[in-house]
């Protein structure tokens, strides 16, 4: 019940504030700059609002401050933990893109800044982590149910590239209407599922909160969307999937319901380190993954459905593979 009241506040209140912000940031005239590299018919979308992810981001918040207020008086801050350390990836995402709008340009950030600023939040949620007791050293591995103990200094540097990796990679996955929105719903509703079963109130109430904020922001982003979450809203996805992650002390979980993240990831480093050495010679037509089946003729509705429903498979495999972390 809980959960599912969660769930509603969230997607209320995105879709409300939705009808509000939109306008606004047509008046603030902060539409996106299109890739010139990228597909040609994407030059269209040029000058769509951008920085939609305030919205979901508002929504998360106000639900899991209602909801959560209990956890709070009792002590228990775990869901805003892990909403303040996506925040501050959201925040990232937010300054490259007002670099971008104010430059008119698509590149925010230089690559160097983002990696230290990513790398130092990174580091700092693993600490407060550990400090509050949601997190050891033990390494839970998925569907072998053991523990691999290992010095913590090593899984500081594990946590840490496991993070980055993570945070980029679904800013890698925005690259069509309503991808990384589609591709996170599962598995928001993976780690409401396994919190709630796990009696893990706080994380369980993020995880809904996530799923709700999405599922509006969708009605907005589908094809053709109406805005983009931007910068601001994939960075605070990645950071939100790493948050509940390690907070529910499954980091490797990562790599089974993030398959998608993942792959688009692999083929844009596939591209890059074939195409130098071959002299211009691809693997795809066109890095990511996603735009390789576009240039294929692939619909940007059919890599919403294909990519979205990968995602909710592994998800439920990631469900088994989980089971033996608590006797239910």
């Amino acid at each position: 019940m809980e959960i599912g009241i969660t769930f509603g506040i969230a997607f209320v209140v995105t879709t409300l504030f939705g009808k509000v912000w939109i306008p606004f940031l047509h008046r603030l005239k902060a539409g996106q700059s299109i890739k010139e590299d990228g597909p040609t018919w994407h030059m269209t979308k040029q000058g769509t609002p951008t920085m939609g992810g305030i919205m979901f981001i508002v929504g998360i918040l106000i639900a899991i401050v209602i909801i959560g207020w209990r956890q709070m008086m009792a002590g228990e801050f775990g869901h805003l933990i892990i909403f303040a350390f996506a925040a501050v990836y959201g925040a990232i995402g937010f300054v490259d893109d007002f670099v971008k709008i104010k430059k008119s340009q698509n590149t925010g950030l230089t690559a160097p800044q983002k990696f230290l600023l990513q790398l130092a939040a990174a580091i700092a949620f693993v600490v407060i982590l550990r400090q509050f007791g949601y997190l050891t050293p033990n390494l839970y591995i998925p569907f072998f149910n053991v523990y691999w103990q290992i010095n913590w200094v090593v899984y500081m540097i594990f946590a840490a590239f496991v993070i980055v990796a993570t945070v980029n990679a679904v800013n890698i996955t925005d690259g069509v209407d309503g991808l990384a929105t589609g591709v996170t719903i599962p598995v928001g509703v993976f780690f409401a599922v396994v919190a709630t079963l796990w009696g893990n109130t706080s994380q369980s109430i993020f995880a809904a909160a996530l799923t709700g904020g999405l599922c509006a922001f969708l009605l907005y982003n589908f094809h053709p969307a109406k805005v983009f979450m931007g910068d601001t809203g994939s960075l605070f996805l990645g950071g939100a999937v790493c948050g509940l992650a390690f907070a529910l002390d499954i980091p490797l979980i990562i790599i089974v319901v993030g398959i998608i993240y993942l792959v688009e990831t692999l083929s844009d480093i596939l591209q890059v380190v074939y195409f130098k050495p071959t002299h211009g010679k691809r693997v795809f037509r066109m890095a990511p993954l996603h735009h390789h089946f576009e240039m294929g003729g692939w619909s940007e509705e059919k890599l919403f459905f294909v990519f979205s429903g990968i995602t909710l498979l592994f998800s439920a495999l990631a469900f088994w593979g989980v089971l033996g972390r608590y006797v239910l």
